[in-house]
């Protein structure tokens, strides 16, 4: 049995929350005793189920909510230390690089090991948000975790050019749901549905597959798209739709906590991101058994995909490419069928949960050994799944 503490800035909607969520209830299923920390100031209800099995404990709850005051930063990070301590974990993870940072300061010469996590491309997302100011916090703190977890090979390649003195780098990827859906065959529909999932944000770049379904809308008179989320470019994107002429045929749903459910009524998938960490949207549409199509963005579709054998690969932005690729995909009945059944299976395969948890276990072990503390010890044998 491990004692894991896990901390996480919320438990909203996001992908993040969601493999984090997943993660605790696995842990805990097998018996580790488990601590779910959000640390965001302003609490909280948790978006996905939490098991009654971990221990779910709010920093707001415990310390209040944060105003801009610099000594409530430091009130909160000692009671997040507090709380830490209080368990004596075997391992502490962290998710997200606001997280990540608070982690290392906050078990500063605790002794416990440390696995700090990236959830997108860090070197997409500086230059997002331009930043050698926002990349500061990461390049002073990083260094001084055990370990530093990412998505895809790619980012592991690139990932030490960013944030220098780093003690060691791992490659995981997120599970897929154990508990997912298949597409089933249904009842012949007049209309056809393409989906996409995200929050509405300038990243996922939601108006480029709008202005790309736009040019062929004619032509696919029985398809409609649905996109699913919730954010700030909602009114945007809406204005978008009307100036097009498709408020009939393109419908923001906004968020919902039966994403596989949406999925399985749907007729295909896409993604036209500018830049991801490993995106859980496709990876479910990809298991459910949906054809898929999304922009190769950096980073994760082609780790996904199999480079492109699994899915429609487009280049990044390439609107007219898109349009194409758009255009077969809901023209071919064939082809749907086969890219979403060869797309199930390849991801079940390569992603199942008991398959990603070994990996976890892995890492695990080898902070563990690394730290060599005196009540930190691996495991002799894995619990199954």
């Amino acid at each position: 049995m491990l004692k894991i503490v896990f901390l996480v800035s919320s438990l909203t909607s996001g992908g993040a929350e969601r493999v984090a969520t997943q993660l605790c209830n696995a842990w805990a299923a097998r018996g580790d005793r488990v601590t779910l920390i959000p640390t965001y100031s302003g609490g909280g209800r948790p978006f996905y189920a939490v098991s009654e099995a971990v221990e779910l404990v709010y920093l707001a709850d415990v310390v209040g909510v944060r105003n801009k005051r610099i000594w409530t930063y430091a009130k909160r990070l000692h009671a997040l230390r507090d709380l830490i301590a209080q368990r004596s974990p075997d391992v502490v993870i962290s998710f997200l690089p606001n997280v990540n940072v608070a982690a290392v300061l906050a078990t500063a010469l605790l002794k416990i090991p440390l696995i700090i996590c990236e959830r997108n491309d860090p070197s997409a997302e500086r230059q997002e948000r331009s930043g050698l100011l926002h990349a500061l916090p990461m390049k002073l703190t990083y260094r001084f975790a055990d370990m530093l977890t990412v998505q895809t090979e790619a980012v592991e390649h690139k990932v030490h050019g960013i944030y220098p003195g780093l003690r060691k780098v791992r490659t995981v990827a997120n599970p897929l749901p154990k508990d997912i859906v298949t597409k089933r065959p249904g009842s012949p529909s007049p209309r056809r549905t393409l989906i996409s999932m995200g929050r509405l944000v300038p990243q996922k770049q939601f108006d480029r597959l709008i202005d790309a379904f736009a040019e062929i809308a004619p032509r696919f008179d029985d398809w409609d798209v649905h996109i699913y989320g919730e954010g700030p470019d909602r009114d945007a994107l809406q204005s978008r739709i009307g100036r097009l002429g498709l408020a009939e045929r393109v419908r923001l749903k906004g968020a919902t906590d039966t994403p596989w459910a949406c999925m399985a009524a749907a007729d295909a998938f896409a993604m036209t991101s500018k830049y991801e960490g490993f995106p859980n949207v496709l990876l479910e549409a990809m298991g459910v058994g949906l054809p898929c199509l999304a922009f190769d963005c950096p980073s994760g579709p082609r780790d996904i995909t199999r480079d492109g054998q699994d899915a429609l690969l487009v280049p990044l932005n390439d609107h007219s490419a898109l349009v194409a690729a758009l255009a077969w995909l809901l023209e071919d009945p064939a082809m749907r069928a086969q890219l979403g059944n060869q797309a199930r299976t390849s991801v079940h395969s390569r992603f199942g949960l008991s398959k990603v948890i070994d990996c976890w276990d892995t890492l695990f072990d080898e902070v563990i050994l690394n730290r060599a503390a005196p009540t930190a010890r691996p495991r002799a044998m894995k619990n199954e799944m």
